[in-house]
């Protein structure tokens, strides 16, 4: 490998196609490696596949087809779109339906395990269709069940017209957020599947199923760990993954998607939000402190986003979500460029090294998969930022001299720095007279100052209230046990 300014290692493409070879060749995608292999040796003596590819290829062909034989009466079933609607209206398209027609639940194992072959043979179209559909066997959707009266009984005239009509049954639904499945505490084997279909979406880039994946997953994953049929340490390892494969949900969908979606234009606070929650945030610190850079970049990049109008003194949610970044931070054994860029502007104050990083972090914003595309805009915001903190501890800025930091012209200048401060809403104006920037004071009062440091104060206090009060119950309860073991003692 090549190094591109001392910083940024690239490689050649013959290096890279015989890494992914290698990444291959123990796989069952067994197709695209004999590819990758004809393109690596194309003009020479060694042109020719290998006998232990061919080999390879054919064990794993028919491996696939005893699959597809032992799952083809259910594979038939779930092709023919007449039969399966038939059984969907009925509500007969679950394990027991399956039953009545002949097909065990050993079948629909095997269905299952032929899905997991076609998404190891990198087949994801037909692995995702193939988890959909055994996610549909365990589902409970809603139906129309407002009555179970045949149409014949429904057309004959009504003999008792006054007579209350019948009470229906009420028919259990399954969460809407997880497929419809109900809880996974009676099957916890099905939050495979539900991974399954998460990996499905993102490699297909289908970045709003991918979301909604996510979702289930998280559900999914914290039902089992709150009823311990996930142990903490299995839960956390779990946790861990998902912030992996919702890098490429957050930062794909928030990019490939206009603004106008609800899920596009959040997908980044969701994302900050699911890092900075409790038991995710002990992943990140824990298993994963390297997410920091991408914690780091979103909440730079949604800080202006997240704005508050109205000119209040109340704390923005933008700022109030950087100063728990670096609260995190803090404890996060991590650094990279974009983590010491706002280390140095938020916790040191040093402009100077803090524009020295800004540097570096296009650099690695530049070769960093998640990033890249947002290179230009994070600079945008990063600039912002400095500009921002510089304002703030200096009442008076020479048009000119701020100019020259900013390589604009003075009019250039002062034309960019009338937008910034309308869009950033920040307290200055501009002096033409002495070509300067007045910044105004931003001092809260006393009564704001104990308003935020009393503001949960109830409910730390209801909560020590009522641990007290367990504890008292406890010991009482201790109490009555004795004295009871006493008496039986006496006699």
């Amino acid at each position: 490998s090549k190094s591109n300014n001392g910083l940024i290692p690239y490689y050649s493409s013959t290096d890279v196609a015989q890494a992914r070879l290698a990444l291959l060749r123990p796989t069952h995608m067994v197709d695209y490696a004999m590819d990758i292999y004809r393109e690596l040796h194309q003009g020479t003596t060694s042109a020719e596949v290998p006998e232990e590819m061919e080999q390879q290829k054919a064990a794993v062909y028919e491996k696939l087809e005893a699959l597809r034989i032992g799952c083809s009466t259910l594979d038939d079933l779930c092709k023919n779109a007449e039969e399966r609607k038939k059984l969907v209206d009925s509500r007969q398209w679950n394990i027991s339906g399956l039953s009545n027609r002949g097909i065990a639940p050993e079948m629909v194992e095997k269905y299952r395990q032929f899905a997991k072959f076609n998404y190891d043979c990198g087949d994801y179209q037909t692995a995702r269709d193939m988890i959909t559909t055994y996610i549909s066997f365990y589902a409970l959707p809603p139906g129309d069940v407002t009555s179970t009266t045949s149409s014949k009984e429904q057309q004959e005239p009504q003999e008792e017209p006054q007579k209350e009509p019948q009470p229906v049954a009420s028919v259990a639904v399954g969460n809407p957020k997880m497929y419809y499945l109900p809880s996974l505490i009676k099957n916890p084997s099905m939050l495979e599947a539900l991974w399954g279909k998460l990996s499905c979406e993102i490699l297909l880039e289908n970045w709003e199923g991918a979301g909604i994946a996510l979702d289930a997953v998280k559900l999914g994953l914290e039902e089992l760990s709150t009823a311990h049929v996930l142990s903490p340490v299995d839960a956390l390892v779990q946790r861990t993954w998902l912030l992996h494969w919702g890098l490429f949900v957050f930062w794909n969908y928030s990019t490939a998607n206009n603004s106008t979606t609800t899920t596009s234009s959040s997908g980044l606070e969701i994302m900050v939000d699911l890092f900075m929650s409790d038991k995710y945030l002990q992943a990140v610190t824990t298993n994963a402190p390297h997410l920091l850079r991408y914690l780091t970049a979103a909440v730079l990049l949604i800080k202006r986003r997240n704005k508050g109008g109205g000119g209040g003194k109340q704390r923005d949610p933008g700022t109030q979500k950087l100063n728990d970044l670096v609260n995190i931070m803090q404890h996060c054994e991590y650094t990279d460029p974009i983590v010491e860029f706002v280390d140095c502007l938020c916790v040191k104050f040093d402009f100077e090294l803090a524009q020295q990083k800004l540097l570096q972090c296009e650099r690695v914003l530049e070769s960093d998969f998640f990033l890249c595309r947002q290179t230009a805009l994070f600079m945008e915001e990063a600039r912002v930022f400095v500009f921002e903190n510089y304002c703030r501890i200096h009442h008076k800025i020479d048009l000119a001299e701020l100019g020259e930091k900013l390589a604009m012209e003075p009019v250039q200048a002062e034309r960019w720095i009338v937008d910034l401060i309308r869009t950033a809403a920040l307290d200055a104006k501009i002096d033409s007279e002495e070509q300067c920037v007045v910044m105004g004071t931003d001092t809260s009062s006393v009564y704001e100052l104990v308003m935020e440091r009393t503001r949960d104060l109830n409910i730390r206090s209801s909560t020590l209230t009522q641990n007290l009060q367990n504890l008292l119950n406890d010991i009482r309860k201790e109490k009555v046990k004795r004295h009871r073991a006493s008496m039986e003692d006496e006699y």
